[in-house]
């Protein structure tokens, strides 16, 4: 008789955790929703004939499904420029701001010298700062030196932009990773580079993956930078060409927008999949030691 009644508190208690535990997965399912429904309506749109898309009444599934939205923006002659132009300014803002983020970052994690919490006040601080406060100094800064409309002008200042939040996300990455692993390199004979490159390098490689995942999505998703600073049309990137959907003389073209939308979308999404299983890896070891 007093195991069974000690039994039911526990019964009690996974009962209300079974319950909390639905609650919380109804909640989930919810947001889910809200999220996705979005990227639905959006690739529901781009299937639409233009006049079925502008119809007052919604259709949540084409009435008349067909694919020359897409047809008409993939023969677009600007289309491969621009999606050109997007990835090599996209790769080059990535690869430089990881590179001068982790040597910052590894100054910053390892190193203790004078001024170092000015350094990482600065820099959060200046992260705080809007972009569009700098726009204007920034334009004015490129147009003296010849920046504007040059790859080297649109990198840099998407380097400008995600370099202090590289910084400070490395920083904890490499705040997590063991002093003594370094220290017994040294023993060994290892000079500096070597224990960056041949040892921080591979630990911290699911950090770097998460950093540039955000590098990655705020170069991929600007239009006011690459608007401003970009002289010749041949050098738009694929946010500014999205905007040639919508003119004074044909209105938007919800249709054509939306097809542009999704393919615009599928290099991030691609970029998602390569790095899934490291970014997982890198989010968890990041929240170990900040």
């Amino acid at each position: 008789m007093s195991r069974v009644a000690a039994r039911r508190p526990a019964t009690g208690a996974g009962r209300r955790r079974r319950g909390s535990r639905r609650r919380a997965d109804a909640v989930g399912l919810l947001f889910a929703l809200v999220w996705v429904f979005p990227v639905y309506w959006m690739i529901n749109t781009a299937f639409k004939p233009r006049s079925e898309a502008l119809s007052r009444t919604p259709a949540f599934v084409p009435a008349h499904p067909t694919a020359e939205n897409f047809v008409a923006v993939l023969t677009q002659p600007v289309f491969l420029a621009n999606l050109r132009n997007s990835l090599i300014v996209v790769s080059g803002s990535v690869l430089l701001s990881l590179a001068l983020g982790l040597f910052a970052a590894t100054a910053l994690a390892r190193f203790r010298f004078r001024g170092r919490r000015v350094v990482m006040t600065t820099i959060l601080v200046i992260q705080m700062l809007p972009a569009t406060a700098l726009l204007i100094p920034t334009f004015l800064v490129f147009n003296s030196l010849g920046l504007l409309g040059t790859y080297a002008g649109l990198i840099l200042s998407y380097v400008a932009s995600v370099l202090p939040i590289t910084i400070w996300l490395l920083r904890g990455f490499l705040l997590a990773i063991p002093k003594e692993v370094e220290e017994a390199a040294m023993v060994d004979g290892a000079s500096d580079w070597r224990i960056i490159w041949r040892i921080l390098f591979p630990l911290v490689t699911p950090g770097i993956v998460a950093t540039s995942v955000f590098a990655f999505v705020s170069a991929w998703n600007d239009f006011i930078v690459a608007y401003t600073f970009t002289k010749d049309q041949s050098r738009y990137t694929l946010p500014v060409w999205l905007a040639s959907f919508a003119t004074q003389q044909t209105g938007i073209d919800y249709s054509g927008l939306m097809a542009a939308s999704a393919l615009f979308s599928v290099p991030v999404m691609v970029f998602f999949l390569i790095v899934q299983r490291n970014l997982v890896r890198g989010v968890a070891a990041g929240a170990v030691k900040g």
